[in-house]
């Protein structure tokens, strides 16, 4: 299987509009982050998790032409406003477009998205087809087996998602037991850091290293990444050699 970072920022994006802080004025590259997005490639389609607004930007940046499914971690802005893009596809495959979420985030994309779901829909409106995810119940697409793994954002229940020894967790700073049983011993892991200091919502770097130790992941990637965690260059050379601050295109075989 092939991932590739979408996007690796937060809900504001790296730079922060009116931002003046080193890592908003950084010529680096890997500084510059999108909304959290990210790629699954396997040899029976392609999958998206979550389409926040940079998703267009996303798939035009990759090149990416085909599009089995879209797979919603949580219903947040960030995680889902680029969802009419879709259209691209439609137009493509004449068919409608799969997407997968648990049923709270998919009422309120049929809330959000309202003129696509309407029993007389404009003509040109993206066509969606929705599928429900259920906890603790694997779903399959296209003969890939997906777990979801229940994660707080806060006190919001989110999901992270396991294909064979992959698995992708954003938006979280509390993982049960129960439910990192399920990720030991992974080979590779995508996992939220924020920043350095305390968030009510977000793993730190501090937690999620601790986590990642934890868990015996043989690598971790960190995502969702604030401006207010460093430079990249920095940061980066503060990190075990298991563990690597993601950055939007890079490309990791997983």
């Amino acid at each position: 299987m092939k991932f590739t970072f979408l996007g690796t920022g937060t809900s504001q994006g790296v730079p922060v509009i009116g931002c003046e802080c080193e890592v908003c004025q950084s010529v680096d590259y890997r500084d510059s982050r999108l909304r959290t997005s990210g790629l699954l490639e396997t040899e029976n389609g392609k999958y998206v998790f979550d389409s926040g607004p940079d998703f267009r930007q996303q798939m035009l940046r990759e090149r990416v032409n085909s599009l089995n499914a879209i797979i919603f971690t949580h219903e947040h802005k960030d995680h889902t406003a680029g969802l009419d893009d879709v259209r691209a596809f439609n137009y493509l495959t004449k068919k409608d477009f799969p997407i997968y979420g648990e049923k709270r985030v998919l009422e309120q994309i049929k809330k959000e998205f309202s003129y696509a779901f309407s029993d007389n829909p404009y003509p040109g409106v993206p066509l969606i087809q929705t599928n429900e995810i259920i906890e603790n119940q694997n779903f399959v697409i296209n003969n890939d087996v997906f777990s979801p793994i229940r994660v707080l954002h806060h006190h919001l229940p989110v999901f992270g998602y396991k294909i064979k020894d992959f698995a992708y967790i954003t938006d979280a700073n509390y993982i049960s037991e129960s439910e990192k049983q399920k990720l030991k011993g992974i080979k590779t892991l995508v996992l939220n850091a924020l920043r350095k200091e305390e968030h009510i919502s977000h793993f730190t770097l501090k937690q999620a290293l601790e986590l990642v130790e934890e868990l015996e992941v043989e690598n971790a990637y960190f995502t969702h990444i604030s401006h207010q965690l460093g430079l990249h260059q920095k940061v980066s050379k503060e990190l075990p050699s298991n563990c690597h601050l993601a950055y939007d295109g890079l490309v990791i075989n997983c």
